[in-house]
């Protein structure tokens, strides 16, 4: 009898599962059979899946994943001890910067606000408290409020996605921002999920690496990155993954999403450098997984490489998602950073900042908060 209830049990667990998954729409949607043949055009796509250009093991021996995850949750050596004030913006003052140069917005982690041109531009807009479909598994983050309320943002010209992962692409914050984006440019397949979240594909444009594109004077590109994708049960790799350039009429701007270190930084920079400003990827780094993100030293190189003359280091300051203490990648990258001869600006979460204007944000705001 108490077998019974015991597999009763372990069944009913597999059945919740199993509809959570199938009918969450927090996981997306999925390429359609003409999506997928469209794909099969592109050189990073081969049996049905995107690829990194550079060999990428993505294997990791299931036993030592198992031993990882009680660390994995008991976050609390590797969070602030306290809540991460943040600088607060107002609609009003964003629109009273509207063609007076390029500022950016720095909302922790890898998401931006840019202003350039004219144009409102949001990065990888993830607002939510978690990173994951289920909340209270998730990390939370390190600010219980953000720089400014969704609803109070203005208008926002274009939305750029590096990828489909929970920490860059939020389901609640899509659900926010959708009636007041006038485009979204992404890398192929991801168009699947903001369709499936009630976004018109009308404004969808969808980008393989190194395909380029306007939007309203500004040039930009969708560049290689080494990574991949993947929200729920089997959909690894059926998104593609990316970095972005962003070139206006004085400010060329690159940023990177996640990537690990490869070839790839320089052939970028061949291309589309020099840029006076870039936002790299320093954070959420682990041997175990050193192929998908770069190691703090290697993010200082990889700037070097696309001939950035400056940088801001991103993908930490809101969530913890590595085994690293939270200031840990932000203390080597600018250790690094000083060793090499690279500009590091640092702004506090919520900081407006114009690119060309002196001085720029410096300060190791992170001390207070050890």
């Amino acid at each position: 009898m108490i077998l019974v209830s015991i597999l009763g049990l372990i069944a009913l667990v597999f059945l919740g599962t199993f509809l959570f998954i199938k009918f969450n729409p927090v996981f997306g949607g999925k390429a359609n059979k003409e999506q997928v043949e469209t794909y099969s055009t592109s050189k990073n796509f081969k049996d049905g899946v995107f690829m990194n250009a550079t060999e990428t093991n993505m294997d990791m021996d299931t036993w030592k994943a198992l031993k990882m995850l009680p660390e994995f949750f008991n976050r609390s050596s590797r969070e602030p001890k306290v809540d991460i004030p943040v600088e607060k913006l107002d609609s009003l003052g964003i629109q009273k910067r509207l063609g007076a140069g390029t500022y950016l917005t720095w909302f922790g982690h890898s998401t931006f606000l840019l202003e350039i041109d004219g144009l409102k531009i949001l990065i990888d807009p993830m607002f939510g408290p978690s990173p994951s479909p289920i909340k209270q598994l998730g990390s939370p983050r390190y600010s219980s409020e953000l720089p400014i309320q969704i609803e109070n943002l203005p208008k926002i010209d274009l939305v750029i996605f590096s990828h489909d992962h929970y920490d860059h692409l939020d389901y609640p914050s899509i659900l926010l921002l959708k009636e007041k984006v006038g485009q979204y440019y992404v890398p192929l397949g991801l168009g699947n999920h903001l369709i499936k979240w009630g976004v018109s594909p009308a404004l969808i444009k969808e980008f393989d690496w190194w395909e380029e594109g306007q939007f309203k004077g500004l040039n930009l590109a969708c560049t290689p990155a080494r990574h991949f994708s993947g929200r729920g049960v089997g959909d690894r790799f059926k998104t593609l993954w990316a970095s972005w350039v962003i070139k206006g009429t004085t400010d060329n701007i690159f940023f990177s999403g996640d990537s690990g270190y490869g070839p790839h930084f320089k052939e970028i920079g061949e291309k589309y450098g020099p840029f006076n400003f870039s936002m790299m990827e320093c954070g959420q780094y682990n041997k175990q997984w050193d192929n998908i993100h770069m190691t703090p030293e290697e993010t200082i190189t990889a700037t070097k490489d696309i001939q950035a003359s400056q940088m801001i280091p991103i993908h930490w300051g809101a969530f913890t998602l590595a085994f690293h203490h939270w200031t840990e990648s932000v203390e080597r990258a600018t250790a690094e950073a000083e060793k090499q001869d690279v500009k590091v600006v640092l702004p506090k979460i919520g900081q407006t900042f114009k690119v060309s204007e002196e001085p720029l944000p410096n300060e190791r705001w992170w001390e207070a908060y050890l």
